[in-house]
């Protein structure tokens, strides 16, 4: 399984807000969870309720089938939980994938650990699987390590590129281990990953 983050991985909301990153397009989404965040912020801050802006989306319509090729059954992993495949799967040509659906309110497991790390292993229930996030550290890595049976990839992507080709050849790679372990794995399509963008300097 490839358990997929959208914020950072597929939408680099960390770049320059007046720099697009090469390849991606601007889609201005305005999604339910979105719309209940913005009423609630101003009720919380004792501001004055004003008109709900769309949220700006940055997203590759080259990562669909990039992704699609992986030898991989893909998994939302995001807070956008069943609204990634109602905004996000059309854009980037994917068919409504399974989604975990996150607890609330959100574990605290400590640490310096990711709340989504507990969820993702409890999740996987000791089935290997890769997992991308911009927010993934050394600390979820060696949670995993001690509380997860089955073999697992924690890759952080830069929030300020997304998901790059550097990125798609780890993910090819620790597959192919799998499939020398396990027998022969499908093989995915290198011109696909070679068309996306490298890492941007800076």
């Amino acid at each position: 399984m490839l358990l997929v983050d959208v914020d950072g991985p597929l939408n680099p909301y960390a770049a320059k807000p007046t720099r697009r990153p090469d390849g991606y397009l601007t889609h201005r989404l305005s999604t339910p969870r979105w719309q209940a965040a913005e009423r609630r912020r101003p009720a919380a801050w004792g501001m004055p309720y004003e008109r709900l802006r769309p949220l700006r989306v940055w997203l590759n319509p080259d990562h669909g089938p990039a992704l699609a090729t992986l030898p991989f059954d893909l998994v939302w992993a995001t807070t956008w939980e069943e609204e990634a495949n109602d905004y996000v799967a059309p854009v980037l040509g994917l068919p409504p994938l399974p989604f975990i659906a996150w607890s609330s309110p959100r574990p605290e497991p400590g640490d310096g650990v990711f709340w989504k790390t507990p969820e993702v292993v409890a999740w996987a229930e000791g089935r290997a699987f890769a997992w991308v996030d911009d927010d993934i550290t050394e600390a979820d890595r060696r949670w995993v390590g001690a509380h997860h049976d089955g073999p697992a990839l924690l890759h952080r992507v830069d929030p300020r590129t997304g998901l790059t080709a550097g990125d798609f050849g780890v993910l090819e790679e620790w597959a192919a281990g799998l499939g020398r372990e396990a027998g022969p794995a499908r093989v995915p399509g290198a011109g696909l990953i070679r068309a996306l963008p490298g890492p941007r300097a800076g």
